[in-house]
């Protein structure tokens, strides 16, 4: 039994309302009181992308949730959109935990961006979104404005964080710290000055889409 499936099953044992057992390879059985059962795959992949999200699916053909286990994991957006269109929910331990005892596995998205990806959807100066990974987005607006938009979820973004974010997934024209309860650093807005980009919260990202 793999490292990640001993750790999901430990896991998933404390949550109240929740069993699971392992199936077979990469494969869990998670039921909740009342909901219909999960099969989920766990994976330890550090990133998923099509390639890899076809095969798990290909492997475990009745899967209904595909986590990513690592906390630093990162989604392709061409897997999130296959993954999507195959009716398979995708994320992280915890999106697929709250997915369960939801009844809502197949249709579980990473949760961590869950709202900041709608926000962006439902926003009406944004014509077209395009998911690159789970936290890049590029957004065409109306006025035919393109901007291609980081999200970072930390309480408190360091200039590190920021610098990662461009090192990692290219140049992006706006970094947004989508913790709700948190602010960027003095340091981090400094960061974001320095490579060209803006450090900011909703409230004023809301604002530069209404000008753009």
């Amino acid at each position: 039994m793999s490292w990640q499936i001993k750790y999901a099953l430990a896991n998933i044992a404390e949550q109240p309302g929740l069993t699971a057992e392992h199936v077979n390879g990469e494969l869990i059985r998670i039921v909740a009181r009342d909901q219909p059962d999960v099969l989920a795959v766990i994976s330890a992949a550090d990133e998923i992308d099509a390639a890899m999200a076809a095969s798990y699916l290909e492997s475990y053909p009745d899967a209904d949730f595909l986590c990513g286990y690592r906390k630093s994991c990162v989604w392709h957006g061409e897997a999130i959109r296959y993954l999507e269109g195959a009716d398979v929910g995708w994320g992280s331990a915890g999106t697929m935990t709250s997915a369960a005892l939801d009844g809502a596995a197949n249709t579980a998205s990473h949760k961590t961006y869950l709202f900041a990806d709608r926000l962006l959807r439902q926003h009406g100066r944004v014509q077209e979104v395009y998911r690159e990974y789970d936290r890049i987005h590029r957004i065409t607006l109306v006025s035919g404005t393109v901007l291609r938009i980081g999200m970072i979820a930390d309480y408190e973004p360091t200039a590190d964080a920021v610098r990662s974010l461009w090192d990692d997934f290219g140049p992006v024209d706006i970094v947004w710290n989508i913790n709700p309860n948190g602010r960027p650093s003095p340091e981090a807005s400094e960061a974001g000055i320095a490579l060209g980009c803006e450090v900011m919260k909703w409230e004023a990202l809301r604002e530069r889409l209404r000008a753009a």
